[in-house]
């Protein structure tokens, strides 16, 4: 099997290649692609030397998947490219999330559309993957979901490399006593909450708040789902959590909904301790716990989930759609 990795050299990349380690045997090569500022960097993987590289006509020539973590303008750059060296695209931007010839995949959940795919696959939001990671047993297998009203708490990794910098020098210079200058975020994130991620939308949502709904249509096949999101910055360094009420066709009891959850590949119910951020960090599980009956509606449930948004929220399920493709050639 041979690979390319776009964005290797970022946060995304470099847990590519850490998932890649650890979940892919038969690895024959791996090609890393980057921008001109990192170009001739070495990365070492499993014990070879491999040294990043600038994207050039027939690049990718020769390689069987391309895992991508670069930015929706150069995805679709980059697309016919490797559209044309017959690579399968798993691209982790928002870029084509949601066109309609793009399978958009959580392996656990909807799987069976990577293998409808035309070169490109697309990896959906970190907080929208660890959402319905956390409620996709109760919509399959008990009754289906109409609604979702949800609030995130995103930590700063999310943000990219730079998020937790800034936290750690923030902290570190309120602590000394001096002020401080937020550049990463649009507001000083030490100590404090941003209830804003994303650019505001003409209904005064934000772009990631959306993906919740739009995105979620896609991957659990509910073209008429609702949903409704606030997300919010918080000062967390890696892992994001997640408050939601689902309303269900049927009322659905917490027992059959903890039994379906428990049973779910990818998620872990916890019903003896609190899903936290520090716990669900630097692993592929997605956490689920307190879940009880919503109060304003008789077949509302409300659930709380974390995960991390680099591995399973970003490169474990890119990689895992790469899995999925293979064991079912």
């Amino acid at each position: 099997m041979k690979i390319g990795i776009l964005g290797a050299t970022g946060e995304v990349g470099r847990q590519f290649q850490i998932c890649l380690n650890e979940r892919v045997s038969g690895i024959e090569e791996l090609r890393l692609f980057a921008s001109p500022r990192s170009e001739g960097q070495v990365m070492e993987f499993q014990g070879k030397q491999c040294v990043v590289q600038t994207v050039k006509e027939g690049c990718f020539d020769g390689l069987d998947y391309v895992l991508g973590s670069v930015s929706n303008g150069l995805s679709k750059q980059y697309r016919p490219m490797i559209e044309k060296s017959g690579a399968v695209y798993i691209d982790n931007s928002s870029a084509f999330r949601l066109d309609p010839d793009v399978p958009l995949v959580v392996p656990e959940i909807n799987g069976e559309d990577a293998l409808k795919h035309k070169g490109v696959i697309a990896n959906p939001n970190c907080s929208t993957i660890i959402t319905y990671m956390a409620v996709a047993a109760i919509h399959q297998k008990l009754s289906p979901i109409k609604k979702v009203i949800a609030s995130t708490y995103q930590a700063v990794s999310g943000a990219g490399a730079g998020g937790p910098i800034e936290l750690h020098d923030q902290v570190l210079a309120i602590e000394k006593g001096e002020a401080v200058e937020p550049k990463v975020f649009s507001a000083q994130i030490a100590y404090n909450c941003i209830p804003l991620i994303g650019s505001i939308n003409d209904n005064l949502y934000s772009t990631e708040e959306m993906k919740l709904q739009n995105e979620g249509r896609k991957i659990m096949h509910a073209p008429e789902l609702l949903a409704t999101c606030t997300c919010v910055r918080v000062p967390v360094y890696r892992s994001h959590s997640i408050s939601a009420v689902i309303i269900t066709e049927e009322p659905v009891s917490i027992e059959a909904a903890e039994e379906a959850i428990a049973s779910f590949p990818g998620t872990v119910l916890l019903k003896d301790k609190l899903p936290m951020p520090l716990d669900s960090s630097d692993q592929d599980l997605v956490y689920v716990g307190r879940i009880r009956r919503d109060l304003t509606d008789p077949n509302g449930l409300v659930v709380w989930c974390c995960g991390d948004q680099i591995r399973k929220g970003a490169a474990a399920n890119a990689v895992q759609i790469l899995e999925y493709l293979e064991a079912h050639k």
